[in-house]
């Protein structure tokens, strides 16, 4: 009996040294997180010091799996946060080298961030168009150079694509349109060059477009209208031209549109001025005509910023209709007339007129 007992104890014993551990990363997810990590140098912090032991799902400095597949799901290395390494270190991240394709082994992932490292370079692998279920790609603020990748539209669950901060070249790829999913685009600050694209009204579910600090030129394709969802549009400090689209001010929810820096023309459209857009910026740019007269209740700027361009006339009458304006600015042009008095000029310096061609009234010299 005992014997059974001891031969059946061995059997069990010797089963469970032949089992994987069930809740335990598989070997191959591993192994590229350990591939991807040779590819880094993290002199400060020890962020890495963490990534030893087989289970890489357990206690790995910003990696998380799935609970049920065990696979990994998300990567979160921000090189600026409030974690207790940062403040015991008493210093924001800086990280070199690149990024690994072996990253793009990591078949199940859902979230790369790999974000404010300053100095990490070298190009976006482009298999990372290849993972399917990536819905948040945040590579900001490191020195990636190179381009988009082309295939960027592949990656249909894409909600945020963050690549600001860079060094990024080349063009938007024509396949971003693609990207049914994407709620949250960010490219500033980079060397993007080229159009915007014709379709970029494709992009439906977009709430957020920072495309600013590029050198993108060209018009504002008049599909961006198309965009229910946004309420946020920044395409400042480019080489845009051409007509400002009216369609523009008839987004149901954009409430920021900053086109200011580049070399728009025409006149500014009435729409955007009785619109839901809290903060206008057509400042530096080549806009000609006169100030359209056609504030009324719906009038609410924080900022509406329109120094820096060809206006001329009078500052219309009906701007006393608005119901705020708290910045405004529209010196640097060639405007003409007696500044109207009452809200919201009673709280204008004078440097929001000056430097026009025959402005007068407070807070300038008397008509």
């Amino acid at each position: 009996m005992a014997t059974t007992f001891l031969y059946a104890l061995s059997a069990a014993l010797l089963l469970l040294s032949l089992t994987p551990v069930s809740n335990a990363c598989p070997p191959s997810d591993r192994a590229a997180l350990l591939a991807f990590k040779a590819a880094l140098h993290e002199p400060y912090l020890g962020i890495f010091n963490s990534w030893k032991g087989t289970d890489c799902c357990r206690n790995w400095y910003g990696v998380s799996c799935d609970p049920e597949t065990h696979r990994v799901a998300d990567i979160n290395l921000r090189g600026e946060s409030e974690d207790p390494i940062f403040q015991k270190a008493r210093r924001t991240g800086y990280m070199t080298g690149s990024i690994s394709p072996a990253i793009c082994q990591l078949n199940r992932l859902s979230s790369l961030t790999i974000a404010d490292w300053k100095g990490i370079s070298g190009p976006i692998p482009s298999c990372i168009a290849s993972l399917p279920f990536l819905r948040i790609l945040d590579l900001i603020g490191n020195q990636l150079t190179g381009e988009i990748p082309a295939d960027i539209g592949r990656l249909s669950r894409l909600t945020v694509l963050n690549v600001a901060d860079n060094q990024l070249s080349g063009t938007i790829p024509r396949s971003l349109t693609n990207l049914s999913s994407l709620m949250h685009l960010d490219i500033r600050g980079n060397k993007i060059s080229g159009t915007l694209p014709r379709n970029f009204g494709k992009l439906r579910m977009l709430s957020r477009a920072l495309l600013s600090k590029n050198k993108l030129n060209g018009p504002i394709p008049n599909s961006v209208s198309y965009i229910y969802r946004l309420s946020d549009l920044d395409l400042s400090l480019n080489q845009l031209s051409g007509p400002i689209p009216a369609s523009l001010g008839k987004m149901a929810v954009l409430a920021t549109l900053n086109l200011d820096g580049n070399q728009f023309s025409g006149p500014i459209p009435p729409t955007l001025i009785s619109s839901s857009i809290s903060i206008l910026n057509l400042s530096r740019n080549a806009i000609e005509g006169y100030i359209p007269d056609a504030f009324g209740p719906r009038s609410y700027f924080t900022v509406l910023d329109l120094s820096y361009n060809k206006l001329r006339g009078r500052i219309p009458k009906s701007i006393s209709a608005a119901t705020f304006i708290g910045h405004l600015d529209v010196s640097h042009n060639h405007l003409c007339g007696p500044i109207p008095a009452g809200s919201p000029f009673d709280h204008l310096e004078a440097s929001s007129f000056v430097y026009n061609d025959c402005l007068c009234g407070k807070p300038l010299r008397a008509c």
